[in-house]
């Protein structure tokens, strides 16, 4: 942690992996999206392991799903992605894949939520675009935000840097993202690094923090109680009877 002018300035993955004040989000995890890329068993599987040791620190836990709006509501901006998805030449060819009822549309069971955890619904390829992401985190007083999910070149790319425009530190958790293009996604995480707003980790270190963590929670709680046990016996203790 650097300081400066009373600012405390997290710079390492360590400064900012305080199960209070960070958020785990899982980016679009969902039955359609998965079935569209080769590693999602993979991605699954390790984000599920992140999901257990994130849960057992109480850290927040957030989910996005992408919606498709029905066809009367798909504007100019949805029909173009849809054509440049779904490899069709005219907007009357192309359909809603993730309408809300689908299938398609639901997170994969083996990450299902848990019931305090939250669940943001979006159109945008930012998770912090046109969502109360952004509120729920200052509101809770979430300062950085772990990234898992996938695609890493289609979403998580944009909400990491949106996220560093709002002033929280994006942390990508890079081997629990999935990708449809491979090379698309390293110039993703390429670009990244470059702009220096995000820190780029992977699972084993950012669950090393997470157990670390555990630890220090738990050494810390008996300082804790016997520091407010002596406050209130001085307290009581100065009282007039």
């Amino acid at each position: 942690m650097k300081h400066t002018q009373g600012l405390a300035i997290p710079t390492t993955l360590q400064d900012v992996c305080d199960p209070q004040r960070m958020a785990l989000l899982v980016y679009d995890m969902q039955v359609g999206i998965c079935s569209q890329i080769k590693t999602a068993n993979e991605i699954v599987a390790r984000i599920g392991q992140l999901l257990a040791a994130v849960r057992e620190t109480g850290m927040r836990v957030a989910f996005t799903r992408h919606l498709s709006l029905p066809k009367a509501w798909m504007g100019a901006t949805q029909f173009r992605t849809a054509l440049a998805w779904q490899g069709k030449d005219e907007p009357d060819n192309v359909e809603p894949w993730f309408l809300r009822d689908s299938s398609g549309f639901q997170i994969v069971p083996e990450l299902s939520p848990m019931p305090e955890e939250a669940v943001f619904d979006k159109i945008t390829m930012s998770a912090l675009e046109g969502t109360p992401l952004a509120h729920a985190l200052r509101d809770c007083g979430i300062l950085s935000v772990a990234i898992v999910g996938i695609a890493i070149e289609v979403g998580i790319e944009p909400t990491a840097r949106h996220a560093a425009d709002l002033c929280f530190i994006p942390v990508i958790i890079a081997d629990a993202c999935g990708a449809g293009d491979e090379a698309a996604a390293q110039r993703s995480l390429e670009t990244l690094r470059f702009a220096g707003d995000a820190i780029i980790t992977d699972s084993e270190t950012f669950s090393g923090l997470l157990r670390a963590a555990i630890i220090d929670n738990a050494n810390s709680a008996p300082a804790l109680r016997k520091r407010s046990t002596d406050a209130t016996l001085e307290t009581g203790a100065a009282r007039p009877r």
